[in-house]
């Protein structure tokens, strides 16, 4: 071969060489372009995006189970503002239908617990097709020792004739509950409805405070030992908690350091008390997070601000909680207009 053959054999290979790799290059582009995975790809995405996928696929499906938990309407026979926050409440709640499972009301469900007042309450909620109703006991529902022959306030005549067992035996009966405290599965999640036992007229060192006897705390324990598998169980409390380490005393949970140690050894545990009838709207904590995740609800009968002044007397509140597999959601509700509030919006993720 000659010196210039060799000069221009050696140019035309260089010139396939780059050609051969444009066009592999071009290829490449276009595969992508195509949205063909990169053979180099580490092998870890694919199984990233099938959780994606998955979880999202499981939130599309649905909540497992939804229901509202309501607090403090104090239906009074006497008093037709109470008793319209109720019907304003269920008309909103009705339109929800299957989407909601139950409703759960924490305690104070009469202002007084005056047979007067039971039949308004059951008056009201015969009117309505609604999802199954459960229900603890608040100190309202003791205060018909209060209350004198003509249906009045009457302090200096207490306890009026009538007794602690009646209040009981009053609420019990409007339930059909063999005692104030009771439990239930709804969709396989635990509900556990602990109650009030007693008030001034049996203890009257208790004064405005959830006394919870020995039996019923064991009880309690008992009930918890039954969830072993990490599921959410829902615990129903009416009086707040005082600071943790401390027992409370007036307006709040009396055993509360036994409550919280029944409570220490599970995850993903829910409580939920009322009493306070705090806005959801005013700058309070409604969510703290302790061994368990504890709700501070609202009220449906009376609303209040931080100073407990009802100043925004049209208002009824309550909260709407869904449960997924891996997270508890839960929204406040304003059901005088039938409208979500803003400031009471969490997603809680689940423990493992």
């Amino acid at each position: 071969m000659t010196r210039r053959n060799f000069i221009k054999w050696l140019i035309a290979a260089v010139w396939a060489s780059i050609l051969t790799l444009s066009a592999l290059f071009m290829f490449r582009r276009f595969r992508e372009a195509a949205g063909h995975e990169n053979i180099t790809k580490p092998a870890t995405a694919t199984p990233q995006v099938g959780m994606t996928e998955a979880k999202q696929a499981t939130e599309d499906a649905g909540p497992l189970l939804s229901f509202f938990i309501i607090s403090d309407l104090h239906v009074n026979s006497g008093i037709s503002a109470q008793s319209n926050h109720l019907r304003k409440a269920l008309d909103d709640i009705k339109t929800f239908r299957d989407k909601a499972q139950a409703i759960m009301i924490t305690g104070d469900i009469t202002d007084s617990g005056t047979p007067a007042d039971y039949r308004e309450f059951k008056n009201i909620m015969s009117q309505y097709e609604l999802p199954r109703v459960y229900a603890n006991m608040g100190n309202h529902d003791y205060y018909n020792v209060w209350i004198g022959k003509n249906g009045a306030w009457s302090q200096d005549t207490f306890p009026n004739g009538k007794t602690d067992a009646m209040a009981r035996q009053a609420f019990t009966s409007m339930f059909n509950l063999e005692k104030p405290y009771h439990d239930v599965r709804l969709n396989g999640f635990h509900f556990i409805l602990l109650s009030q036992e007693t008030y001034v007229q049996e203890k009257p060192e208790v004064g405005e405070g959830a006394w919870y006897s020995d039996e019923q705390l064991n009880w309690f324990r008992s009930k918890m030992a039954e969830n072993k598998d990490g599921k959410p169980v829902f615990v129903m409390i009416h009086q707040e908690l005082p600071p943790v380490g401390q027992d409370g005393g007036n307006h709040m949970l009396i055993k509360a350091r036994e409550f919280r140690e029944i409570l220490k050894p599970y995850r993903n545990v829910f409580v939920f008390s009322g009493h306070t009838h705090q806005d959801f709207t005013v700058n309070t904590e409604h969510y703290i997070k302790e061994t368990f995740h504890w709700f501070k609800n609202s009220s449906i009968g009376i609303v209040m601000n931080t100073k407990y002044e009802n100043v925004r007397k049209g208002a009824a509140q309550g909260l709407f909680v869904e449960v997924y597999t891996n997270k508890v959601v839960l929204r406040g509700r304003e059901f005088s207009n039938r409208t979500w509030i803003k400031e009471a919006d969490w997603a809680v993720p689940l423990s493992d």
